[in-house]
């Protein structure tokens, strides 16, 4: 993914090609395309950041806010949407709030925007808008290897036992616990049960890590009603795939 900027409106106006320049001048690359999904779509790996500029009294088409929300969900990506305050409440734009990077008011401060490029460019090289993922588990190996899949594409921490976890938890906050099940002196459903009986953590989504995959054992997890399980013979590819599912499943 490059850095450039894919802008999307309804016509390439006189305010849009001023924006255009004025990105060129500070040296950020950008692109204006018409609402086009198959045009969308071909510059959308090339392009780390989608700014939605609406002309007053304008809404996003059906068809170019259904894609653009599946395709922010699959890849991370959020959006930069401008127009007047009145076009860009929630109830008219329909895109989840946390697709939503900023909303920024006509006329635009030329100014402003490119800060905002800058700021989120920022955050994006330093891992910032990545989701985060907290790893429990008293096995460091295990941990590391399982750190080593997801570091890539998540936010990933690492606690070798569920206190040093919730002690982590007061002042760091995450998107995802991996919580591995067996654990000496406080063991994974323990871990959960502190997590759900303190209000800064009980909404914090929780999958256990087991070795056991016999049915008794497969019960006991989810009678705790975790968001989910994983084997730990689970492999790179499917963890990773069944990670997305989770995470596109929340947005």
């Amino acid at each position: 993914m490059d850095n450039k900027i894919m802008i999307i409106g309804e016509k390439e106006s006189f305010i849009i090609r001023v924006l255009l320049k004025k990105l060129a001048d500070a040296g950020i690359s950008a692109e204006f395309i018409g609402p086009e999904v198959e045009k969308i779509d071909e510059l959308w790996y090339s392009s780390s950041l989608v700014t939605y500029y609406l002309e007053k009294d304008e809404r996003i088409p059906n068809d170019i806010r259904t894609f653009l929300i599946d395709k922010m969900a699959a890849d991370d990506k959020q959006i930069v949407v401008i127009g007047e305050p009145s076009d860009t409440e929630d109830e008219k734009l329909k895109i989840p709030g946390d697709m939503i990077y900023k909303k920024l008011s006509r006329p635009l401060d030329y100014a402003e925007y490119i800060e905002c490029i800058k700021s989120y460019t920022k955050k994006a090289e330093t891992g910032e808008l990545k989701k985060s993922i907290l790893i429990v588990d008293d096995d460091p190996n295990y941990m590391s290897l399982v750190r080593g899949w997801l570091k890539g594409t998540y936010k990933v921490s690492m606690a070798t036992s569920g206190l040093r976890a919730i002690k982590w938890l007061g002042s760091n906050k995450v998107d995802l616990i991996l919580l591995d099940f067996e654990m000496p002196v406080t063991d994974g459903p323990q871990v959960l049960e502190m997590l759900r009986d303190d209000d800064e953590t009980r909404k914090i989504p929780v999958m256990f890590l087991t070795g056991r995959d016999d049915k008794d054992s497969v019960m006991s997890v989810m009678e705790l009603k975790p968001e989910g399980y994983f084997l730990k013979t689970i492999g790179k590819d499917e963890l990773m795939t069944k990670l997305k599912m989770f995470f596109m499943a929340r947005e």
